[in-house]
Parts: structure tokens; C-alpha cells; sequence
């Protein structure tokens, strides 16, 4: 694994330099709550697998007994301000006023608490004031670029079907930021890694590669794991039925793979965009291919489900995915954890 030499265009230069500045304006200015904060964060433009990253560091720390509360910018829904989605008993707000995937983590994490608002240090004051118990430690999902709130950890998710981006940021490449800003970070995570049973060391390849950028961290390696598909009714799907795959991620290809890797028969697919909201019109479009496809179901993403559920005319079936990180890297968290507390 080989990361790729730091771009020379005048543009990339350009661009790269105007992050710098952006970095150098907030290292003072970093607003700090009176609790830990752990950023999961990625340099991709999406899909770099950190909802479910997320998700799987919440049950961690939730299950050492520590209150923990997810703060999400809550991406492409129309609410304002700071929203309290969950107290940890489930959703209290639908995807249309807190964002799919908080209301996707707060459906699946029991006993964790989830607040969203694009002002992250406000939406944490906010979830000390009104939530009981008061968190002992807030997970800031998609934090890393979110530089005006101060973190004690942070963590930067690099999918493993496109660990680099390119090297290179838009509009030629697909990275957020240059890799040189992975000089802040304090673990790099390869999600979607090869199984870590086997014999390479795929998070170590990952930090040597990066060593170059500035990084300086650990590097660890997570595989996403598919647990069976099942119909909203908690009914597993057969392995031989006929399914219309239905997306709405950034990165479709990684769900179809899986989906075809359980020997399910795919009879048809229809990619929406990443977050997209599923208007009426994109309701009849699944309905009419569903039944053109002769398909026994449609098959989504956990991320989808929360915003078709009871609002599609067809049968639906879910494959839930998780992250398995390596045990190496939850012997660090909880390392780090104790240093911080």
C-alpha cells in the first residue's frame, strides 16, 4: 500500500494552502466542552464507512458503563437549531427533521443518547443541560474537518476500496482535505479491510503509508461484517430469493458486493443519491421496477430503511452491516480512554 506524492498543480497547491490557513485560524479558537470529545472523521467526500464506525464505538464505550452522547451535524434535513433525536430509548424525530443517519443510530443504539445541530459545541452544552444522565463523553460523528470544536481524540475512517481518494482534491480528486492534515490525527482506521484474522497487517500498511503526510498515529484495520437480510417483519430472507437492490449511499458498489456475496439472486438496481429523500416520484419509480423486475423484495440499507419504512408500495428487506474493528485497536481506545479520564 502506497500513498499517493503530494500534488504540484497550481491548483491543488492553492487549494491545499487555503486548508492550511483554515487549520491555523482555529488551533486558538477551537471552542472545548467540559467532557471528552472522540471525532470519527474521513478526508473522502462520503462513503468512507463512518456510521457504522461510530455506531460500533458507541456500544464500546456504552457498554464500560460511560453515558455517551453522539453529536451529529444532521446532514440534509430541515431542522434548526439544536435537536435532542434520542435520550438512548429510541428515535424522537423522524430523517426529515434530524437526518438519516442520527435517526439510524439512535434506532440501533439503546442506551446512547444523539443530539444534532450544526453548531457542535452548542448542540453539547445542550445535551448537558437537558439530558440525565449528563454525558460522560461525546462521539462527534463526522467531526475531523469540523475544526471549531476542540477534540481529544481523533479518528479518520479510510475506505478500503479507495484509501487515498486520489491523493488529490477536488475537482480532480476526492478528497476534502490534502493528506497533510492527517498530521492532527491520532489513528488511522481502514474500513472495509480484507478479514484481520488473515496474515497482513493491513492498518499497520495503512499508517506506514501515511507516515510521509505527517501522520504520526496508529493505523488499524475494520471489517464490515453483513448480518442476514431480513424483511422489516423480522422474517430472514431465503438465500435464493430475487431481490431489487435500492441505494442511496455514497458508495453503492460496496452494498452490492455484499448483497451478491450471500448468494442472493439480484434482479434489478436503482442508485438514488447519498441522502437522498425519497420524493413520491422516487417512491413509484422503486414500485414500478419491483414489479417490472418480478423481485420477492427490495433490499436497502439500514440508512435507507428509516426513511422508505411504511411509505413503499412493495415488500422490504434490510442488510444490516457492522464494523468489526481489530482487538488491537479497542486496546488502544480503551488505553486512551483511561489517559483521558
Amino acid at each position: 500500500m502506497k500513498a499517493p506524492s503530494p500534488p504540484t498543480s497550481p491548483w491543488q497547491l492553492l487549494y491545499g494552502g487555503a486548508h492550511r490557513l483554515r487549520r491555523r485560524w482555529y488551533l486558538d479558537r477551537a471552542r472545548r466542552l467540559p467532557r471528552p470529545v472522540i471525532s470519527v472523521g474521513n478526508l473522502h467526500w462520503g462513503g468512507a464507512g463512518k456510521t457504522p464506525l461510530v455506531a460500533a464505538l458507541a456500544a464500546h464505550l456504552r457498554d464500560r458503563g460511560l453515558a455517551v452522547c453522539i453529536l451529529s451535524r444532521g446532514y440534509a434535513s430541515r431542522g434548526r437549531g439544536v435537536r435532542v433525536v434520542s435520550t438512548g430509548t429510541g428515535p424522537l424525530l423522524d430523517p426529515q427533521d434530524a437526518g438519516d443517519e442520527p435517526v439510524l443510530l439512535a434506532g440501533e443504539l439503546p442506551g446512547v443518547a444523539v443530539v444534532v445541530g450544526s453548531d457542535r459545541y452548542q448542540a453539547g452544552r445542550e445535551a448537558l443541560r437537558r439530558l440525565d444522565p449528563a454525558p460522560d463523553l461525546f462521539l462527534l460523528d463526522d467531526g475531523f474537518s469540523h475544526l471549531a470544536l476542540a477534540r481529544d481524540l481523533d479518528l479518520v475512517a479510510f475506505p478500503a476500496s479507495d484509501p487515498f481518494g486520489g491523493g488529490r482534491l477536488l475537482p480532480s480528486g476526492r478528497l476534502r482535505e490534502p493528506l497533510a492534515a492527517l498530521s492532527r490525527a491520532h489513528a488511522a482506521i481502514l474500513t472495509g479491510a480484507p478479514d484481520w484474522d488473515d496474515r497482513d497487517d493491513h492498518g499497520a500498511a495503512l499508517a506506514a503509508a501515511l507516515r510521509p503526510h505527517g501522520f504520526t498515529g496508529p493505523g488499524f484495520a475494520s471489517v464490515t461484517r453483513p448480518g442476514p437480510p431480513r424483511r422489516t417483519n423480522g422474517e430472514e430472507l431465503p438465500a435464493s430469493a430475487r431481490v431489487l437492490l435500492v441505494t442511496a449511499i455514497a458508495r453503492p458498489d460496496s452494498f452490492s458486493t455484499l448483497a451478491r456475496s450471500l448468494g442472493l439472486a439480484i434482479a434489478g438496481e436503482l442508485r438514488f443519491p447519498d441522502h437522498h429523500s425519497y420524493p413520491p416520484a422516487s417512491l413509484a419509480r422503486i414500485a414500478a421496477a419491483w414489479r417490472a423486475n418480478q423481485a420477492d423484495a427490495v433490499l436497502i440499507t439500514s440508512k435507507d430503511r428509516v426513511k422508505l419504512l411504511g411509505r413503499l408500495d412493495a415488500p422490504l428487506a434490510e442488510l444490516p452491516i457492522r464494523a468489526d474493528p481489530e482487538p488491537a485497536f479497542w486496546e488502544w481506545l480503551d488505553r486512551e480512554w483511561d489517559r483521558l479520564r
